[in-house]
């Protein structure tokens, strides 16, 4: 980080990609919260990369993260990623940040930009100020296996998606079709993920960068944008992979009591990579996260629902309806009164309870035709969420604190970010 960067919170970093002649397509593999009930994908996913080098090999897709031998997976990454950086499998593209455009699944290219932020500048706790911060509630215990792989791990790779609030597209946005960018990858995304290429900014451009970002967050932008010229800025908003910068986040935490603050700032553990993108991006679309409880009695818990919120059954457009699948079964209850803001709210109030009460196991579905299908399998009940806006997102964060966890994803699974970027954190 240099000096005259300063407290921005998002810098150029030295990234690694595989050299010349790698299996692109191979090498990327989407982020590994996705299909998390679904291990047919990574099985798909792994016959696909069979024994070429790959990201695969550098993460624990989280429908895993319950099998047995779990810490011997952990101890294998950090290994692999040993053997990739010492056999020479990386090329180095220094001080650099990378523009992105991604191909989605359904053709729309999503625009971003690849550096790294720093975590002194950033809190996911509820009611922080920090000008990095966390959109919905952080649960504590799905840190645990991403900390264990970070702890020792001599790289990362990202699939974290930051959010700027940039109406007037002064960030990314000028460097579609500019000239002067190095070219850096172009290649085909697997299992049906679409495509993406990368540049590298020339110097010009991330000065350029650097400018826009600073503006977005001054006190006559936060009065334009949301009416609160004194609130504490917030100038980037996690959209995806929360859980993992938050890992990075205790990571960092636990390394710096080690050292002093003046070596601190030249430590690469402080930072982690993550590509920016802005909440105003046409082909940025936030869908709805679907919650599946698995091996319960649909028809008890539909009872509890109704006697804890006063629920009946129909749809409404009134307070909160929310949509029931299991077996042989498809209907909506209303909630008339909620106490919740939204209905991801009212709904997973009510699960935090019931599955604690009842050791049951609650996963987060992002797709409604994988909701559907798992919510139709005996045993299993599936409760699909409408979609929230994303053009007040910024504001609650800043005026209400984080939302509730899991109340939006941006994008389809196969929309998420892949890992194509590597960066030293050792």
């Amino acid at each position: 980080m240099t000096e005259k960067w300063g407290d921005i919170g998002f810098y150029p970093a030295d990234i690694l990609l595989p050299k010349a002649g790698a299996d692109m397509t191979k090498w990327a593999v989407v982020a590994c919260d996705q299909f998390s009930s679904q291990p047919e994908y990574w099985a798909n996913v792994e016959k696909t990369v069979g024994e070429a080098p790959s990201s695969l090999r550098l993460i624990l897709p989280e429908s895993q993260l319950h099998n047995p031998g779990i810490f011997g997976r952990v101890a294998k990454v950090n290994d692999t990623m040993r053997e990739y950086l010492d056999g020479g499998l990386f090329r180095s593209v220094e001080n650099a940040m990378v523009y992105v455009e991604r191909t989605q699944s359904d053709g729309k290219i999503r625009r971003g930009i690849v550096g790294m932020v720093d975590l002194e500048q950033y809190d996911y706790n509820p009611g922080s100020t920090s000008l990095i911060r966390a959109t919905e509630g952080t649960v504590m215990s799905r840190l645990p296996p991403r900390v264990r792989v970070r702890r020792k791990a001599p790289l990362e790779v990202p699939h974290v998606m930051i959010l700027i609030d940039d109406p007037d597209r002064t960030v990314i946005e000028p460097l579609t079709g500019a000239a002067g960018m190095e070219p850096l990858y172009d290649f085909p995304l697997q299992q049906g993920g679409g495509a993406v290429r990368g540049w590298k900014l020339a110097p010009g451009q991330v000065d350029a960068v650097e400018n826009a970002l600073r503006g977005l967050s001054t006190p006559e932008a936060m009065e334009k944008k949301y009416g609160l010229k004194d609130a504490a800025p917030l100038r980037f908003a996690v959209g995806d992979g929360n859980h993992s910068l938050a890992a990075a986040k205790q990571c960092w935490e636990e390394m710096k009591v080690a050292y002093s603050k003046d070596e601190w700032e030249a430590m690469p553990g402080r930072y982690a990579m993550v590509e920016l993108v802005n909440l105003h991006e046409p082909a940025l679309e936030f869908s709805p996260i679907h919650r599946v409880v698995f091996d319960t009695d649909p028809e008890a818990l539909i009872a509890a629902f109704c006697e804890a919120t006063g629920a009946t059954q129909g749809w409404r457009d009134t307070g909160h309806s929310l949509h029931f699948l299991w077996e042989g079964h498809d209907a909506w209850y209303n909630v008339p009164n909620p106490k919740a803001q939204l209905a991801v709210g009212t709904l997973q109030g009510f699960l935090d309870d019931y599955a604690r009460e009842n050791d049951l196991t609650v996963d987060y579905i992002h797709g409604e035709e994988a909701a559907r299908t798992l919510g139709q399998t005996p045993g299993n009940i599936a409760v699909l969420l409408p979609a929230m806006g994303k053009g007040e997102l910024f504001k609650t964060v800043i005026a209400d604190g984080v939302l509730p966890r899991k109340t939006f994803s941006m994008g389809e699974a196969r929309d998420k970010r892949y890992y194509v970027e590597a960066r030293k954190i050792r």
